[in-house]
């Protein structure tokens, strides 16, 4: 690396061991400390600079997927269309739903196989024997070995702008009555309603603790109103606690990326919350159907999928989950699509001779995606930025072939410079040939909501041949179910992205377990990212923070003492050093900085950026034409925009081109500004310039993934501002992305094994 001409010279320090703490205790939700105040409280945000994680980005949004609103007259918008996908998504569930039989009997006490498996992990974990009829004797396969016909959700008939029916007035008022006896806020009256449905009064003055249903509202703000509504009848082992206290970890947990809970780690986080009897709580949770409980074999090399039979003896080691019912349905979903399409032959689409001469005529690792892609529907496809280049050329060679060919992103900056390589490589493709019209290219939200794409054929499936999803890394498994089960039969589907990225924000890790359960072709790409800044990022993909010779200044590390000269020199560089130093303007520098809060993070970045480069009362709540933001019209999602006015009918933004108005009530929940990002929110984009803020209270916060997604933003220059001395190179070297608890793998295994 290389430094600023004024400042100290950079140093690698050895890295000393670090060790990491446990993700499943931070997903099961400590007590929150003291120190929180109220803008942070909020604003969703839970401490200052927590690291970028996908809980903080989910919990960042909640709001905007929960109280929508119409926008532009006679318009789709971004918002409109992914709340048309959430209900395609809500709509499957509850036919899966209909169709599931129940894990347990209902009744005063949990029975059945669950009773039985909670037992028998308590007798495992006591070091006594289970018996012998909870593992020894096989179950039958959950799914047959053939493919069953796929459900395919049906386009919304009201259509992808239609408003989500609002609670009724009635409803509203009677819940703000008893808020307001329970000394809560009324304002969170028509949120409450819409959480827990009809009577939703009574409901709450029956069982307080639904008020944990709400998002944002934790447990000791639960227990207080609780204890004004009950009085002396309030006790920490009431079981209404308990029960809702179950529902809220595993939220939680899914907020922190996983799908499910061990039952040991879920008892254990109860039990810090004071619930009495937490194996009671949980079996409370599983008799009313708050949550699901599932027996799986541990994650371990050559371990025999539970239920098949194979190698089970009475002290084989099991795992005992338990998961909220809705990510539960989508990830044994998202499994038998995958399986669908891993054991349906492709249709032809062309002669087996005609895609080898297109394999052929492409070269090293893109034929190779060409070649698979051939012969199986589903494929891998690894790699950094350069090797966007390979489904760029998959695509061209499909769409030659006559097949209905797409490409979708995680967001449209990645849309956009996706489509650019597509015509680029059109234009050179075509050496004065006639080509097709080529093929397409949108956003995941955007063709799942029928707002871009080729539309869905009279069955409901998308009307394509050939999907490459890129930044795969980025699907949640609810996203990627609703995506898996839009494909017709024969489709081919590839999922590309970079393993070395940050996790999706919602839950699950769909691309990571792909490629751990190796159950389809996997391609990576040779195509390394050029220059000193390819050769930094690749560095840090394996592990390494290394020197790299930048003779153009491509990167330069700038040390600082503390966050206020972080702040300081941040603005500079965007300002000042890098439009005169690098060429590249203040509108085309991003600043990214591991999260919202503390002295540098987003909110105290933004605050001087915008002092600095757009100066402004803030005339609509805060903002003023011209100022960057970031728009998060549902979770997990941000949209980079404009400013550019504001009126009646709210504040109007361009993003990426579009034209997006968002109601004057959900700008303060969805709308930021956007100068400064979090690495979640700028993953999927990237930008000339990039500042990396790194101040001395993010060291704990950063990891390898997070290093090399902030990094890896930068397509010319990137500034590092320096605060956190041996901390960098000590995560890049020991702190690899924290684990989730996913059922994807366990249930892809169990179909191969069935299939054999």
């Amino acid at each position: 690396m290389s430094t600023e001409p004024e400042t100290a010279e950079d140093t690698t320090p050895e890295t000393p061991s670090a060790a990491e703490g446990s993700a499943v205790e931070e997903a099961a939700g400590k007590p929150s400390s003291s120190g929180e105040d109220a803008a942070e409280a909020a604003d969703g945000t839970a401490g200052d600079v927590g690291g970028d994680t996908g809980a903080e980005e989910a919990a960042e949004s909640t709001g905007a997927g929960s109280s929508a609103s119409a926008e532009a007259a006679g318009e789709v918008s971004e918002a409109q269309a992914e709340l048309a996908a959430q209900r395609l998504e809500r709509e499957r569930i509850e036919r899966r739903r209909a169709e599931r039989q129940g894990p347990v009997d209902s009744g005063a006490k949990l029975s059945g196989r669950a009773a039985d498996l909670l037992a028998a992990v308590r007798a495992v974990e006591g070091g006594s024997r289970p018996s012998a009829g909870v593992f020894g004797a096989p179950e039958p396969p959950r799914r047959p070995a053939a493919p069953e016909p796929v459900r395919r959700p049906q386009p919304d008939p009201a259509g992808p702008g239609a408003r989500p029916a609002a609670p009724a007035r009635e409803t509203v008022e009677a819940v703000a009555a008893v808020l307001r006896e329970g000394g809560a806020p009324p304002d969170l009256a028509a949120q409450t309603a819409a959480a827990l449905g009809e009577g939703a009064g009574d409901g709450l003055r029956e069982d307080p603790w639904q008020l944990l249903r709400v998002a944002g509202v934790r447990p000791e703000q639960a227990d207080g109103f609780a204890r004004a509504l009950l009085g002396a009848e309030c006790a920490p082992d009431d079981e209404r606690r308990g029960r809702a206290l179950t529902g809220w970890l595993l939220e939680q947990a899914a907020v922190a990326g996983h799908t499910a809970l061990e039952l040991p780690a879920l008892t254990a986080a109860l039990g810090r919350y004071t619930v009495p009897g937490p194996d009671a709580a949980v079996q409370s949770a599983l008799t009313e159907g708050d949550a699901l409980a599932f027996q799986d074999a541990p994650d371990e090399p050559g371990a025999t999928p539970a239920g098949t039979g194979e190698g089970e003896d009475e002290s084989r080691p099991v795992r005992v989950l338990v998961g909220l019912e809705r990510y539960a349905l989508a990830e044994e979903s998202l499994a038998d699509g995958l399986g669908r399409l891993i054991n349906s032959a492709p249709e032809e689409g062309g002669s087996a001779e005609e895609w080898e001469e297109a394999a052929a005529s492409a070269q090293g690792s893109a034929a190779e995606l060409i070649r698979a892609v051939a012969a199986h529907g589903l494929v891998l496809h690894t790699g950094a930025d350069a090797s966007l280049a390979e489904p760029a050329q998959l695509l061209h060679r499909a769409d030659a072939l006559g097949l209905r060919a797409w490409a979708v992103t995680h967001g449209p900056l990645g849309r956009d410079r996706f489509g650019a390589l597509l015509r680029t490589s059109r234009s050179e493709a075509a050496a004065g040939r006639a080509l097709p019209d080529g093929p397409g290219v949108g956003t995941v939200a955007g063709l799942l909501s029928g707002a871009e794409g080729p539309g869905r054929d009279a069955d409901g499936a998308l009307d394509l041949d050939v999907l490459v999803v890129l930044d795969s890394p980025q699907l949640d498994v609810e996203t990627a179910a609703l995506l898996v089960e839009s494909l017709p039969d024969g489709a081919r589907l590839v999922l590309a992205g970079d393993p070395g990225v940050l996790w999706s924000a919602g839950p699950g890790r769909v691309f990571a377990d792909l490629l751990v359960a190796r159950v389809c072709p996997q391609i990576a790409s040779r195509r390394p990212d050029p220059g000193p800044l390819g050769e930094l990022v690749s560095g840090i993909g394996v592990g390494e923070l290394g020197r790299v010779d930048a003779p153009g200044k491509e990167v330069v590390v700038v040390p600082v003492r503390d966050a206020g000269e972080a702040v300081h020199r941040t603005v500079q560089l965007v300002a000042d050093s890098v439009p005169r130093a690098i060429g590249v303007p203040a509108e085309q520098t991003v600043v990214i900085t591991p999260g919202h809060g503390g002295a540098a993070g987003t909110r105290a970045l933004n605050a001087a950026l915008k002092e600095r480069l757009n100066p402004g009362p803030g005339r609509f709540g805060g903002f003023d034409p011209g100022d960057r933001v970031a728009y998060s019209p549902a979770p997990g999602r941000t949209l980079p925009g404009q400013v550019v006015k504001a009126d009646a009918d709210g504040l109007h933004l361009s993003c990426s081109g579009d034209a997006v108005v968002v109601a004057r009530e959900r700008v303060e929940r969805t709308v930021r500004h956007g100068w400064a990002l979090t690495a979640h929110q700028a993953v999927g984009g990237r930008w000339p310039a990039a500042v990396v803020v790194l101040p001395g209270d993010a060291a704990q916060s950063l990891s390898r993934p997070w290093v090399y997604t902030a990094f890896g933003r930068a397509e010319r220059h990137l500034s590092v501002v320096h605060g956190v001395e041996q901390a960098l190179p000590r995560a890049v070297a020991e702190v690899p992305a924290k684990p989730r608890t996913t059922r994807l793998p366990v249930l892809l295994a169990a179909q191969a094994a069935a299939r054999d």
